[in-house]
């Protein structure tokens, strides 16, 4: 890939975009925002498929278990969107996490991430939007290293360059390994980065209630599910609650910048000690450091409401 189109691809594209997005549902409530977005926002996203990622928390007894109980949220959303015709385009990820940066991963989601992203060039990208750990994507890589031209990855995961701790973040520590494949292997990558940067998109219960309540069963689903996350730990107390899986979804959407802002810079390095690293002659990616809460969520609020 020349430096030009490289640089192309580091950037917004115009049009509809072929995309698959890779998603541990199950594991927080901003997953099922950024899911519902980007199948509703059918003027821009042609969607080939959804695929599950894995998590392991107090949510999941495992990893695998984390995956299926994503799998499970996903096909749940289909429904609640009457698109269960979708459901044969939902695909099981990784069982695990990868064992070091060479051995992929075997599941049926980097199986389809890999074989697709043989249709398409560096001229004609697919698009892969992550907001889980990036095992099934690092995998597929690992399986079919075409991706590395044939693909644009964006990936919400990390923290902020500015941050001490820039890789103590969910979706990046449980999987140091993938994290270094993603970054380290070429591939055109957007990095949201989470605490620092797309920490304040927030919502809270009155905005919920106020915009989405009663507008369709899957937004009541969403200020529910939404609500009952967050009064689970402050109950009788003001709260905010963190959506920032949207973020990853609308950087395709960010045309003239009307969300976020952005700037490309050279791939850092994800370390085990919960730190990154630089050398600034390795290739370029596109990090965002700046969205527009306000604009993205009025946008947001429009699609879920349709």
């Amino acid at each position: 890939m020349t430096i030009e189109q490289r640089v192309k691809n580091l950037s917004v594209p115009a049009g509809k975009v072929d995309v698959i997005l890779d998603t541990d549902a199950y594991n927080e409530i901003d997953d099922q925002f950024a899911i519902s977005y980007m199948m509703k926002y059918t003027e821009k996203f042609d969607v080939k498929a959804i695929c599950a990622a894995p998590f392991h928390n107090e949510k999941s007894t495992s990893y695998r278990d984390g995956m299926e109980r994503s799998y499970d949220e996903i096909i749940k959303l289909l429904d609640l969107m009457d698109r269960s015709d979708f459901a044969d385009k939902v695909y099981k990820g990784s069982l695990d996490y990868l064992p070091d940066e060479s051995t992929p991963v075997e599941s049926a989601a980097a199986d389809f991430m890999a074989n697709l992203a043989n249709e398409y060039s560096p001229e004609n990208p697919l698009y892969i939007v992550a907001i889980g750990a990036i095992t099934n994507v690092a995998s597929a890589i690992l399986k079919n290293p075409n991706m590395i031209e044939n693909c644009v990855v964006v990936w919400l995961g990390g923290n902020g360059r500015h941050m001490p701790l820039g890789s103590w973040e969910f979706n990046m520590f449980q999987d140091i390994p993938s994290a270094r494949v993603i970054f380290g292997c070429g591939v055109p990558l957007v990095q949201l980065p989470c605490g620092g940067v797309v920490d304040h998109f927030t919502t809270t219960r009155y905005e919920l209630e106020h915009w989405l309540r009663g507008k369709n069963k899957l937004c009541d689903y969403l200020v529910d599910n939404t609500i009952e996350a967050a009064e689970s730990y402050a109950a009788g107390k003001p709260w905010s609650r963190v959506i920032w899986d949207v973020t990853a979804v609308a950087w395709l959407a960010n045309h003239d910048e009307t969300y976020m802002r952005d700037m490309l810079v050279a791939s850092q390095i994800p370390q085990a000690d919960k730190t990154y690293s630089f050398d600034e002659r390795r290739h370029l990616i596109t990090y965002v450091y700046e969205v527009y809460r306000d604009e993205l969520m009025n946008h947001l609020f429009e699609i879920l409401s349709r």
